[in-house]
């Protein structure tokens, strides 16, 4: 029987020295917030994985949910709503009014790193749990990568080698098993401000991978 990866973390993970030594810092100046590897968010049954790079710090190391809380996630979740991939309503405040529809966003490394910037290896011993979150996605067929550092995890999780699926915004990467990887520029504020991402450029992006799914 094929070995199978545990598809989340604990939220106390301590397979990343520096990581843990960031969130004792950020559980001693916000006991109240998350603080702590944080888990993937949608139905079991999706066949749509959104991938990001990590949680934010006043993100989702704040609110315990991928992409929630920052400028990215106001981006992501208003957009998989106009894409048919949400219902309800997106607010901060009330996280339980909105529900994903036939998709599920998880992260590269499920850990808050220093600046947003994991390191290599950090991103090498959290992708037990990439893997281990693909194995447990029966019905998974596409996948969205936000930004290069989630396009080369996952196709090192499912041991594909780069530079036959180079990283490129608005790429379709037919994957072997009929899966399907989208590539989109990070939705990060300093993306957006800069222009190299627009939003008609990320909606475009993510309603291709949701019409991937039809049919």
């Amino acid at each position: 029987m094929a070995h199978v990866e545990a598809p989340e973390p604990a939220r106390d993970c301590k397979l990343c020295p520096r990581l843990v030594a960031f969130r004792h810092d950020n559980q001693a100046a916000h006991p109240d917030w998350f603080n702590g590897a944080v888990p993937s968010f949608g139905p079991e049954r999706a066949r749509l994985l959104i991938v990001g790079l990590a949680p934010g710090l006043k993100g989702a190391n704040r609110t315990g949910r991928p992409f929630l809380g920052d400028y990215a996630g106001e981006l992501l979740y208003h957009t998989l709503l106009k894409t048919g991939l949400a219902r309800g309503q997106h607010d901060v405040e009330t996280p339980e009014a909105l529900e994903l529809v036939d998709c599920m966003i998880t992260n590269a490394v499920r850990c808050v790193p220093p600046q947003n910037k994991p390191r290599p290896d950090e991103i090498k011993r959290c992708r037990a749990f990439l893997i281990g979150r693909m194995q447990a996605l029966p019905n998974l067929r596409t996948f969205l990568a936000i930004g290069r550092i989630a396009h080369d995890a996952i196709l090192d999780a499912l041991q594909l080698k780069k530079r036959d699926f180079p990283f490129s915004h608005g790429a379709r990467h037919d994957l072997p098993d009929g899966l399907v990887l989208f590539d989109s520029y990070h939705c990060s504020r300093q993306n957006t401000n800069t222009g190299r991402l627009t939003t008609s450029m990320f909606e475009k992006v993510v309603g291709q991978a949701a019409a991937s799914l039809e049919g």
